[in-house]
């Protein structure tokens, strides 16, 4: 399952990249670094529930913070959340 839906959600973001914003491009990047690590994370410990994806990627992205400034934390949190919206 999980394996599935990081496709749906990897899939989302290859769609946008003609039509997206320098902002959205990066964030698509940013984010498709933390969706497939957390993945491999959860495939690694045989993981197969995508909320536990989700709970890994949310956790990821808030230590990491410090990587983004204010704008583009919000940019990123605002793109995995439409995402998420568009693959449920």
């Amino acid at each position: 399952m999980i394996q599935d839906y990081e496709e749906k959600i990897l899939d989302l973001i290859d769609a946008m990249v003609e039509t997206a914003s320098d902002d959205e491009l990066f964030a698509s990047g940013y984010l498709r670094g933390h969706i497939s690590l957390a993945a491999a994370d959860c495939e690694q410990e045989g993981i197969d529930d995508i909320e536990s994806l989700k709970i890994r990627v949310d956790g990821s992205l808030k230590d990491n913070a410090n990587e983004l400034n204010p704008a583009d934390q919000a940019l990123v949190a605002n793109l995995w959340s439409s995402l998420q919206a568009q693959a449920n």
